[in-house]
Formats: structure tokens, C-alpha cells, sequence
């Protein structure tokens, strides 16, 4: 009887452990392979997500595209933000690979005069002020059926659970200002983060993207031709895909907006426990000299400003300079870089159909949530681009501000390119005899290709297109408490008259006219105006006219 209780008892622990939530730290360092094989899962992922196979992160890591789908316990909530992306999955990565993980736990503002503020958005940057180890401990004493069968060691392993860690902890230290560093301290309080050269090396699947604005991506492709491809998430917990450009803004260093790679950690002084398991120790982080990739050259430039002045570095290609997002482009390129106008073309207005496709999904989340039938609050948030509740997760301020970015990009690449042709720049190649108007014509292929649809409020599907897109875009609404129509920018009296929001409703959108139009995100200037108070632009809120995206009109009067 005694054994066959054992058995009994054998048996459900094994079947427990199969989708088991112990963090056991098997291998206590990650090497430059762990590091691939992590790249290899980010672009798994990414791939996943660009083909449309799967749009939320519990959906993405629920699918084949996830090598561990179906070793999960029940309970994982499988849930990140933005800035919880990159380590929630890096943590689930290290989980499921027997990994060390450690992340910043606590965060100040570095001390230099004026870096005050919400440590999100500090001038200056921050600084880690603790960190947090994910480790195994002993305990003394067997369990109660372990002494009854006189079985296990007099001391016991308490490993870290996992469910706990990644549905709670981690993501709850974790936020934009854990990324607001330059990532060269690598002491005992280390950052998360490195800075990385800007070469297909230091560039690659798993690299983060941190935009100083308050957003972060992560990297899941870098093509021949240079282009680079994210991921980021919501929080709605979609995922979405976009191309690397402008829209990512450089900043001042310490502020750490760009690329950077997570610093590789190594579990020291642990023992191995019966299990096969590190116990104990702590984690270290690897020193800058140790790291290979590890630089601050994006912030300063190739040929940095003997004064110390971050814009005024320049960045060389053949002792020439140009422009940042040019050299980055150029260095991400296998071989020599060679641009084809009409396949720029293409890959520009491809990223901003996936963009127009991903906000569908976001307005319908919103849409779903039914915050479009309650009152307007009195008040905006204290930031549209940075708050919580249902403002964060159902407007769309930050996404729309990125595809605003996009079109504008459409037309300055396109009059940057021509006008490259135009002095025989090389790297520029064309073979046909009308730039402008072979632009022009996969423009407008394109985006008549380029369709998507949104449900009105009478649950009639709306039509349209990229250009259509184009010409209600300043119109967008980003306010959840709109109509659907609204939210799309309607202005047809037609198209506009299933929208229920009543007169309040329409003086808002009305007079959140001038923050459409913005389409740079500030975070560190007030937002919280009443409807009395918004008559128009404010200092650093708002402008009065917005920029010009008419990529149709240059294109059919440019002359060459």
C-alpha cells in the first residue's frame, strides 16, 4: 500500500512538472550561442507577427511560432506593454532555457541640474539605484510525505516561480525609464543595457530599440539592403511590426534613445543542488570591455565634436559625412549599399499598410471596450502620450503620431532621393526615364492595394484606402471616447451620419484639432485642458497648421 502511494504520488508530481512554473538555473551563463538562439526566437516571433499570423503577445507565444508553445502552466498570463516587451521576453527565454535573469529594480534620476520630473521623460537620463536576481535558495526540512517515505535531502531547494515572476514582478519593475540610460555603467548596480556599434553584428534579432519619446521596440530582421524591422506591444497587448526610421528620434545621450543589446549575465559562486540546479549566489552583469559590439558611437558619432557636443558629431562613410538614419541604413546593409527609388517606394508604403492594419485592431479593442458610448471627462489627461486607465489602453495619440511620421517620411525620402538622382549620387540607381512618375505610379498601385476596413456604429464596414488614408489622416481622431467614424476621420456628411456622439463630444473633436496635427510627442509639457481652455495651440501643445504630406502632388509637378 505504502508504495503504491508512492507511485500515485510519483506520478502527479511528473505530470506537474511537465508544464512545471520552477525557474531552475541549469546553465549559469549566457554565452554568445544562447544569445543567437535568443535572436532566433525574437525573429520567430517577428515573423509571425509581420505575416499577420497572430496580433496579440498571449496569441504570438500560444502559436508554433513559439518553440516552448505548450509547456506553459495555465496560469501564465502571457501579457506586456511596450516597455515590458523586451523583458518579458527575454525572461521567459531565460525560463525556459535553464538561464540566469536580473533586472533594475529601482531607478532614480541622475543628479545634475534640471533632471527633474517623472523618471520617464528625465532631460538627463537615470541611473540604477538596486537590481533584482533571480535565484534559488536552500531551506531546511523535507516535506511531509517525503518523511513519511524516509525519500529527499535534509535540505531543499526553493526555486523561483515563474507565473509569479513574469506575470507580476518583473513587468512591475520594468518601465520607459528603465531603458532612460546611456547603459555604460557596468558595476555592481550595472544597467540592463548595453549601447552597440552599428553594424549587422551589434544590430540584430533580440537588439531593443528605445525611443526617448516613451516608447521601445525590438529588432527581428535586418535586411540586405539595410532596412530593419521591429516589433513593439500595446497595452492592449497587441503586437505589431514596423520598419526602423526617423521615427525613432535621437536625443542627448544619457538619455539612450537608440539601439542597445541586453548585457549578458553570469550566475557566480552558486552550488548545484541533487537537481542539477544552481542555488544561491548572485548574478553578475558583463563588463563593456568584454562585449564585443559595445559602443557609444551613436550617440556621439563616428567623428565625435571636440567640444563634447552630441549633435555636432558627425558620422563618416568613406571620411564623407551624412546623416544619421543615411549611415545606420548604410551600415546595415550586406555589401555595399545600393538604393533603388522604386523599391523604397514599396518597402515605405508596405510599413505603413501593416501601421494602418495594426490600428484597426487597436480602435476595434477600444471599440469592443465600449468607452466610445460613455461622457467625455472634463479634462484631457495631464499627457495624452503618457497616462493610464482607459485612456492608455484604448487611445491612440503615440500610434497615430508614428504614422503621421510615416507619410511625412513618404514624401521627404521621395524629394531626398530624386534630388540624389538628380546630382548623380551613386548609391542611387535608376534605370528608367521618369523617376517621379514610375514613384507616382507604385504610389498609387500600391495603395489602392493597400485596403482595410473599419466598422461604423450602425456595424456597417467602411471601405478605404492608403491615399484615402492620406487625406483624412490630420483628422484621425485619437480620443476613445469618439465615435468610430471620428476615430477614422470622417468628415463626409454621408460617411458621418451613423456617428451617435452628441454636441459635447463634437466640440472636442473639434477643438483637439491642434494637437492632430502635431505630430512630434512631448512628454514633458501639461495636457489637462478643459474644453474651455483648448482654443488653440499652446506652448510646446499643439500647432496651428499641419505639416505637408502631399507625396501626389510633388510627385506629378517635380522636375528633373
Amino acid at each position: 500500500m505504502k508504495w503504491l502511494l508512492g507511485l500515485v504520488l510519483l506520478t502527479s508530481t511528473a505530470q506537474a512538472f511537465a508544464q512545471s512554473s520552477e525557474w531552475r538555473i541549469t546553465r549559469p551563463q549566457w554565452t554568445e550561442q544562447d544569445e543567437r538562439n535568443f535572436g532566433d526566437f525574437i525573429a520567430r516571433i517577428g515573423a509571425a507577427v509581420e505575416r499577420r499570423e497572430c496580433e496579440m503577445v498571449d496569441g504570438c507565444l500560444r502559436s508554433g511560432a513559439n518553440p516552448y508553445a505548450g509547456t506553459d502552466p495555465a496560469s501564465l498570463r502571457l501579457y506586456a506593454d511596450c516597455a515590458d516587451l523586451p523583458y518579458y521576453l527575454r525572461s521567459y527565454f531565460a525560463w525556459k532555457n535553464g538561464l540566469p535573469m536580473s533586472v533594475e529594480s529601482s531607478i532614480s534620476a541622475r543628479k545634475v541640474e534640471g533632471n527633474t520630473g517623472d523618471v520617464r521623460y528625465t532631460p538627463f537620463g537615470n541611473y540604477v539605484t538596486g537590481r533584482y536576481d533571480i535565484l534559488s535558495r536552500s531551506s531546511a526540512g523535507r516535506s511531509a510525505w517525503e518523511e513519511f517515505f524516509g525519500w529527499g535531502d535534509v535540505f531543499k531547494t526553493k526555486y523561483p516561480n515563474a507565473v509569479s515572476l513574469l506575470n507580476s514582478t518583473i513587468t512591475d519593475l520594468t518601465y520607459t525609464a528603465s531603458f532612460r540610460m546611456m547603459g555604460d555603467v557596468d558595476g555592481t548596480l550595472f544597467t540592463d543595457f548595453y549601447p552597440v556599434r552599428l553594424d549587422r553584428n551589434g544590430i540584430r534579432p533580440g537588439t531593443v530599440i528605445y525611443d526617448p519619446n516613451g516608447h521601445v521596440a525590438v529588432v527581428y530582421k535586418v535586411t540586405d539592403d539595410g532596412h530593419i524591422y521591429y516589433i513593439d506591444s500595446h497595452p492592449d497587448n497587441t503586437l505589431t511590426s514596423g520598419m526602423y526610421n526617423s521615427k525613432f528620434m535621437r536625443s542627448n545621450p544619457f538619455q539612450g534613445a537608440g539601439f542597445k543589446n541586453f548585457r549578458p549575465l553570469a550566475l557566480v559562486g552558486a552550488k548545484v543542488d541533487s537537481n542539477g540546479a544552481y542555488v544561491g549566489g548572485k548574478i553578475v552583469g558583463a563588463k563593456n570591455n568584454q562585449l564585443a559590439n559595445y559602443s557609444l558611437e551613436q550617440y556621439y558619432g563616428t567623428q565625435p565634436d571636440p567640444a563634447g557636443d552630441w549633435k555636432a558629431g558627425q558620422f563618416l562613410i568613406n571620411g564623407k559625412p551624412i546623416p544619421y538614419y543615411d549611415y545606420v541604413r548604410v551600415k546595415m546593409a550586406s555589401g555595399t549599399l545600393r538604393i533603388d527609388p522604386l523599391q523604397e517606394m514599396r518597402a515605405n508604403l508596405a510599413d505603413i499598410c501593416t501601421n494602418l492594419k495594426d490600428r484597426v485592431v487597436a480602435v476595434n479593442t477600444a471599440l469592443k471596450s465600449g468607452v466610445q458610448n460613455k461622457e467625455h471627462p472634463l479634462r484631457l489627461p495631464k499627457n495624452i502620450f503618457g497616462t493610464d486607465g482607459e485612456w492608455e489602453n484604448y487611445a491612440s495619440p503615440s500610434r497615430d503620431a508614428r504614422l503621421k511620421v510615416a507619410y511625412i517620411e513618404i514624401l521627404t525620402e521621395s524629394q531626398n532621393l530624386i534630388n540624389r538622382y538628380k546630382v548623380g549620387d551613386p548609391t542611387v540607381v535608376y534605370s528608367g526615364r521618369n523617376l517621379p512618375g514610375d514613384m507616382l505610379a507604385i504610389y498609387q498601385n500600391e495603395s489602392r492595394a493597400c485596403q482595410f476596413s473599419y466598422t461604423n456604429s450602425s456595424g456597417r464596414p467602411v471601405t478605404l484606402d492608403l491615399d484615402q488614408l492620406r487625406l483624412r489622416l490630420w483628422n484621425l481622431s485619437f480620443d476613445p471616447y469618439h465615435c468610430a467614424e471620428l476615430r477614422w476621420g470622417a468628415s463626409d456628411p454621408q460617411e458621418l451620419a451613423s456617428c451617435p456622439d452628441n454636441a459635447n463630444k463634437r466640440a472636442w473633436y473639434a477643438q483637439e484639432r491642434w494637437l492632430r496635427y502635431q505630430s512630434e510627442r512631448r512628454y514633458d509639457v501639461r495636457m489637462d485642458y478643459s474644453l474651455e481652455e483648448l482654443t488653440g495651440p499652446k506652448e510646446g501643445v499643439g500647432i496651428e497648421y499641419p505639416p505637408n504630406i502631399d507625396i501626389v502632388k510633388y510627385l506629378s509637378t517635380v522636375k528633373m
